[in-house]
């Protein structure tokens, strides 16, 4: 009879998988997970146990060599949006149940590590612009625009800093994060915000100038949604270009 103690160390302590386990026993994989479960050990997911074979360099990562064409990385994110999206709530809680429990297993200081590279991460994005901006940025040049980036004395005698100016167009392109409109650093904080951005957006509009807020209300953005605003961008600009709006169209905003 198998000690299953043993297995049970094996597979949390020594991070072995079923398949290990049973190569090591002389059985089959089946019997450890039905021991597994029977013990009260949760088992890993798909996604973990592949991770697992990975690091150890037990498999290779299935995308390894592969380069895809912008048209499939499009096909895959959208096809990803639409499961999220589509989700129920019973599976949608179910995955932030898993989450916690993997969270829980991980070490106190690699919990601390990645706390920190989070921290310092929004500590760069705040000087250097954040990856939605930088995309931006570069789409707009790749298009032909001459974009002056975070740029800063643009309005005269106000101390602001400018994510994105066409001079051209003379028009100002705005990322609000969800920082914008979320009271995740406290609602003092986002009141604070919110008036900031209304004399932002005042002062522009008073020196008649376009202004154009992208709402980002979450804090990621898959590849689908930035070839979506890409085209949506564009598109406002060329408008611009060939007819510059009335004073009641100047304010143009876009959520994603």
């Amino acid at each position: 009879m198998m000690d299953e103690q043993i297995i049970i160390q094996m597979y949390t302590d020594q991070n072995k998988s079923t398949y290990e386990i049973a190569d090591t026993l002389k059985t089959y994989p089946n019997k450890i997970r039905r021991i597994l479960v029977r013990s009260g050990i949760d088992l890993k997911t798909k996604s973990e146990a592949q991770k697992n074979a990975i690091d150890k360099g037990v498999a290779k990562h299935p995308t390894s060599g592969k380069v895809r064409t912008k048209k499939d990385k499009l096909k895959i994110s959208s096809g990803l949006k639409k499961y999220w999206d589509d989700m129920d709530d019973v599976l949608y809680n179910t995955k932030i149940e898993q989450s916690k429990k993997r969270w829980a297993k991980i070490p106190a200081i690699d919990k601390q590590n990645m706390l920190d590279a989070a921290m310092k991460a929004i500590q760069i994005a705040g000087k250097e612009g954040s990856k939605l901006e930088k995309f931006i940025y570069q789409e707009l040049s790749n298009a032909g625009h001459v974009v002056q980036y975070h740029k800063k004395q643009l309005i005269q005698n106000a101390n602001l800093e400018i994510d994105m100016y066409i001079p051209s167009l003379k028009t100002i392109i705005e990322i609000d994060g969800p920082s914008h409109f979320l009271p995740i650093w406290g609602d003092a904080k986002l009141q604070k915000q919110i008036k900031a951005d209304l004399h932002k957006t005042g002062l522009i509009l008073s020196k008649g100038m376009i202004i154009i807020r992208i709402k980002h209300l979450s804090d990621s953005t898959c590849l689908a949604d930035q070839e979506k605003l890409r085209l949506d961008i564009l598109k406002r600009l060329d408008t611009i270009k060939l007819s510059f709006p009335p004073k009641t169209e100047r304010y143009i905003e876009i959520e994603i």
